[in-house]
Order: structure tokens, then C-alpha cells, then sequence
């Protein structure tokens, strides 16, 4: 019998090592941007979910500042308690315009967002049928929930209603999930097919518009827009961390859907409201987005610029992508840790990403409308320099 109940800790780090899994933080200095200081060395900045650049906007700044200086620091507690203030509902108002639907609900997480909605809406009698890459939040929301739990392969419709057609008349509810831009791939989920099967089946449809909320759509309201879906019966979670430069989550939907989940979702009702100045930041944001649209048209010009160039790459194994994200695979994390170091010492910062984040280990590059040409065309220099014969 072992002596120190903690002792297991340090072999499974053991383990994480040997895997080449280990993660551990790399501090940046200064504001967030297309550039970045990386532990002293100013390195470009492909790393970022900060799609718009907002992140370091003065706009931004000088809103937080402003609610700061007129609410405190902090919301000191629950919304149904201390923690709500007009500013967060003027926040939900903002998000229900630009998405189009009757209301919103703001937590203090887009990771939040996807837990407290996800058991406020299924249980024990109900079934989630959720596509295998999504994010941590959706499968980690599934399994709190307690409902039966089953992945269908990525993007698979085929293989959805096959299960559908199996299992969906044992149960009370059915809730189908997916990301709309799976962050480390780069894709976009079947938005018109997934809708008609909810609708075919009797299913609850929600999406995870993190990665599509600023970026996607003819005003950026993401891809639900894009797709030409608006207005159609579904729900709609994102976060405000990314394009919108901000910290928080949303839900957006119908009056019933937002009263709901202000009675049920256990992420709202029990955690500390956002802060004053996160919320002024996000609204800020929100308004920029829809005022200034060349942001998002300079992004999507940056994004086919470098696909362009990256046609002159045959070695690079590329993923299918319409967003942003661009990934190239490697063969092992061993690799990847490889090929992220080889780049970083060129000035380039664009990281590996490993199991069990992704299945397959891969160099993850993210776009923002703040780069230059000219740091997309260092990119595809140092790219043409990296030895891809040691990795494949």
C-alpha cells in the first residue's frame, strides 16, 4: 500500500513527457497584436484568436477603462444577486441584434456558456449526439449533463442519421452539438443539414460560433449568417474572447430559450457576473465590427493571400479550411515540437498543437486582419526553409 496518495502525480507527468504532451506557458509582454514580444524576442504573431485585432484597440481600452472607472473592478456576485448592471444588459441587447434573434444571455465564459447550457437543457432521460472534433466545453457540458453521450464521426451526416434513425425514439430529448469553425482544423460544420435533420428528427440544434462570431457572415454575425440560417429555431453559444477582443460567452436565442436558462443554467445563477470592464469592452467591439466592415474584409483578403502563396508549398500537408485556421500535419508530437521551434527561432510564432488537443499533431496558424504582407511573406519564407523530409 503506497504511503503518498499523491504520488501518481509525478508519474503521470512522467508520462506526459515521454509523449511529448507536456504544456507549459509562454509569457508575451505588451499589448496583443500582429506582432508580439515572446519571452524578449519580437516574434510575428500567428498564434492569436484576436481575428480583428481588437485585443489592443484604444477603443476597447478606453471603454474598459471608462466602466472601470464608473462601476469598479469587479460585479461582486451572482447577476441575480449584486452582480447586474445596465451595461450587461445593453451587452445582451448588442448580441441579440447582430445575431438576429429574439434575446441574449451573457456568462462569465464562453466555456461557461456551453456547460450551463447544455445541463440546464438535457439529463438522464435525454440523448446528445455530438460531432467527434468539437471543443472540450461542448463534450465536458454533454457528460455533466448526464444524457447518453455519443460522437458521430467528424462532419459525417450520413452516419448522424443512421444514429438518429436508431436511438432518437428512446428518449425524451435530443440534443444535437457542433462547433460551427472547429478551431484547430479549420472547417466549417453542415449547417443547412444538420438543421433539417434536428428539424426531421425532433432534435434541439446548438452551436458553437466562437471561432465564426466577427469573422463570418456578410456583417460578421458569424455562421449561422454565412450559411443563410438566420432566423432558423436554434441556439447559438460563442464567446466574446475572440474576434471581439473581450473576455465572456453568450447564448443567443429565443425569449423562452434566455428565460430559461436565467432559471436553470447553473454557470449563470452560481458564478460572479462579467466584469464592468470586459462587458464595455465586448460592447465596444460589437459596435466596431458592425461600423467598420473593411476589418473583416482586410482579414479575408490576408487569409486567401497566404492560401495563395502556400500553393508554392507541395510538401506542406495542409488541412481543408474556410476560416482563418490554417493547419499543416505533422507525423508525431515530437515533430510539431520540431517544426514550432524551427519557427519561432526564424521570428514566426505559430505553435504545435498535440494529442490529446487534436487527434493528429499539426502547426496551427491563425490570420488577423492587422497583418501586414509583409509578415505573411516572412511566414512563407521561413516555411519554404523548414526541412519537412525530417518530419514526414
Amino acid at each position: 500500500m503506497p504511503t503518498d496518495p499523491y504520488a501518481w502525480l509525478e508519474h503521470s507527468l512522467a508520462t506526459i513527457h515521454r509523449a511529448d504532451w507536456y504544456r507549459s506557458v509562454q509569457p508575451i509582454n505588451g499589448r496583443p497584436g500582429a506582432t508580439v514580444v515572446l519571452a524578449g524576442q519580437e516574434v510575428i504573431n500567428f498564434a492569436s484568436n484576436d481575428y480583428l485585432g481588437l485585443a489592443g484597440d484604444e477603443r476597447l481600452m478606453a471603454a474598459a477603462t471608462a466602466a472601470i472607472a464608473e462601476f469598479g473592478t469587479g460585479s461582486t456576485g451572482s447577476r441575480l444577486l449584486s452582480g447586474h448592471r445596465d451595461l450587461h444588459r445593453g451587452l445582451e441587447e448588442a448580441i441579440a441584434s447582430t445575431k438576429q434573434t429574439e434575446d441574449a444571455l451573457v456568462f462569465s465564459s464562453g466555456y461557461l456558456a456551453n456547460l450551463g447550457t447544455i445541463t440546464a437543457l438535457v439529463g438522464k432521460r435525454d440523448l446528445i449526439l455530438s460531432d467527434q472534433y468539437n471543443h472540450s466545453s461542448l463534450k465536458n457540458g454533454a457528460i455533466l449533463s448526464g444524457a447518453v453521450f455519443v460522437e458521430y464521426p467528424h462532419c459525417d451526416i450520413a452516419v448522424l442519421k443512421t444514429q438518429l434513425s436508431q436511438q432518437r425514439q428512446n428518449y425524451r430529448r435530443c440534443l444535437i452539438l457542433t462547433d460551427t469553425v472547429f478551431s484547430m482544423d479549420g472547417d466549417l460544420c453542415p449547417l443547412p443539414a444538420l438543421l433539417a435533420i434536428a428539424d426531421e428528427f425532433n432534435c434541439m440544434l446548438l452551436v458553437d460560433e466562437a471561432h465564426a462570431t466577427g469573422v463570418l457572415g456578410k456583417t460578421g454575425a458569424g455562421c449561422v449568417e454565412h450559411f443563410g440560417c438566420t432566423g432558423k429555431q436554434l441556439i447559438q453559444v460563442g464567446t466574446l474572447s475572440k474576434a471581439l477582443g473581450s473576455l465572456g460567452g453568450y447564448v443567443a436565442g429565443s425569449n423562452a430559450l434566455i428565460d430559461f436558462l436565467r432559471n436553470r443554467a447553473p454557470t449563470w445563477i452560481y458564478t460572479t457576473g462579467l466584469s464592468p470592464a470586459d462587458t464595455a469592452a465586448a460592447l465596444a467591439a460589437i459596435k466596431i465590427v458592425q461600423q467598420e466592415p473593411q476589418r473583416r474584409a482586410q482579414l479575408w483578403q490576408n487569409v486567401h493571400h497566404l492560401k495563395n502563396l502556400l500553393q508554392e508549398l507541395p510538401n506542406l500537408k495542409l488541412l481543408a479550411s474556410e476560416s482563418p485556421i490554417l493547419c499543416f500535419q505533422l507525423s508525431s508530437a515530437t515533430d510539431a515540437l520540431k517544426a514550432g521551434n524551427q519557427l519561432r527561432d526564424a521570428g514566426i510564432f505559430a505553435p504545435a498543437i498535440r494529442p490529446p488537443t487534436v487527434p493528429t499533431s499539426r502547426i496551427r496558424i491563425s490570420l488577423m486582419a492587422t497583418h501586414k504582407a509583409t509578415h505573411i511573406k516572412k511566414l512563407v519564407a521561413v516555411l519554404k526553409d523548414v526541412n519537412y523530409s525530417e518530419f514526414y
